[in-house]
């Protein structure tokens, strides 16, 4: 079998696809991974044929884009429009020449589901977010003015859809693109534990349990409890990070810090506390008792993946919506600010109420249980090979 794969250009949606892409080209199936050179080699490294899509005056790889796209409804849809557009030709010739049997996309790769939707190809959604419905999407906060910005902009976005239209596009407004509905093929790496609101989805949707990188370095536990902090590419704040030093300097704890390329930042750090610029997270939250952090889908996952309890401190609607799943099933506790006594009061309650443990435990059974990678090729193959 053919398939054609789209991507968007972020770590956080590729890298929970690798694994599927590995065990699938393994089956011998042919998958042709249409990304951005940065992720070549990781592609390629997974069996794949990488199809580069830089060099189309794709607006997203520009990095403020791609953070802006989180924030800014209104924006995205402007961004995700002009991206197909720029896309259209090579992606149309492409499909001709290589005759796919199925399109996989990112669920934020609405160029995928697009040319799916123009070549009437089969299609089958890669959720590395919730899956979101009118159910779920309640655990998403759209602001009021972000509402209205979409209101206001929605004149632009017609004139949008008018050029998809145009170019061959059979879609009549903006719900046809960004909403899957029941009817949509779609695999999302999460367990139907912590999925929320599961029950509303169809059994056309696959929760499979987060892709998980085997551990490839050892770190030692220095201490009885190890607390480990990554706030991902998002949190620069230098008074955080220095807070969180002070705060947890004055304890016995094992701090472990990743916070990349902030390193050189910070004088006088206690002894109990490690930084540094990048780490295997799998290795150091095998070893952790608590884990701050900012509740990207990947992160969080990983970090409940190994039964660790969460510290959540959200900085986007999107990690806002994890942050409140891990909070309403007992596996995290929200960080109220980030003044040292709150930091400090925040770790030591986690720490000594066993319920948050044994609640991210809960969570870390439902992932190992899920029907994982092998339900996913199966999953694939039935619709690529109807």
């Amino acid at each position: 079998m053919r398939i054609a794969w789209f991507c968007i250009p972020a770590h956080g949606h590729t890298n929970p696809t690798l694994g599927l892409v590995k065990a699938l080209t393994g089956a011998g199936h042919e998958i042709y991974y249409f990304s951005f050179e940065m992720f070549r080699e990781k592609i390629e490294n997974a069996g794949a044929v990488f199809v580069s899509c830089d060099g189309y005056d794709f607006e997203m790889e520009d990095k403020e884009n791609a953070d802006r796209v989180g924030k800014d409804q209104a924006f995205a849809v402007e961004l995700l429009v002009s991206s197909t557009l720029a896309l259209d030709e090579m992606v149309t010739k492409k499909i001709a020449e290589l005759q796919p049997e199925v399109i996989v996309a990112d669920s934020v790769a609405y160029w995928g589901k697009l040319a799916a939707l123009k070549h009437g190809l089969p299609f089958v959604s890669s959720t590395t977010t919730f899956a979101f419905n009118r159910f779920s999407s309640k655990y998403m906060k759209h602001g009021i003015g972000e509402t209205l910005k979409m209101l206001i902009s929605m004149p632009k976005v017609n004139k949008q859809i008018k050029r998809l239209q145009e170019k061959g596009y059979p879609v009549k407004g903006i719900l046809d693109i960004v909403q899957n509905d029941n009817e949509t093929n779609t695999i999302v790496y999460t367990s139907k534990y912590f999925q929320p609101c599961s029950e509303t989805f169809s059994e056309k949707y696959h929760f499979i349990g987060p892709s998980i990188r085997p551990v490839t370095e050892n770190y030692e536990k220095k201490a009885d409890k190890t607390v480990y902090l990554s706030m991902g590419t998002v949190n620069q704040n230098r008074d955080f990070y220095r807070n969180c030093i002070d705060a947890l300097g004055k304890t016995d704890y094992q701090v472990i810090i990743s916070m990349g390329t902030n390193t050189d930042h910070f004088d006088d750090v206690p002894d109990n506390i490690q930084i540094y610029e990048s780490v295997d997270q799998m290795a150091v939250l095998s070893i952790s008792d608590a884990f701050i952090t900012h509740c990207g889908m990947n992160s969080a996952s990983e970090g409940l993946y190994f039964g660790v309890p969460l510290i959540l401190f959200p900085q986007t609607p999107e990690q806002d919506a994890v942050a409140k799943r891990a909070e309403e099933l007992g596996a995290g506790v929200r960080l109220p600010s980030i003044e040292k006594d709150d930091i400090l009061k925040t770790v030591t309650e986690l720490m000594e109420d066993k319920r948050y443990k044994d609640c991210a435990s809960k969570v870390s059974d439902s992932f190992r249980n899920a029907g994982g990678i092998k339900e996913a090729v199966e999953f694939i193959e039935t619709i690529g090979l109807k």
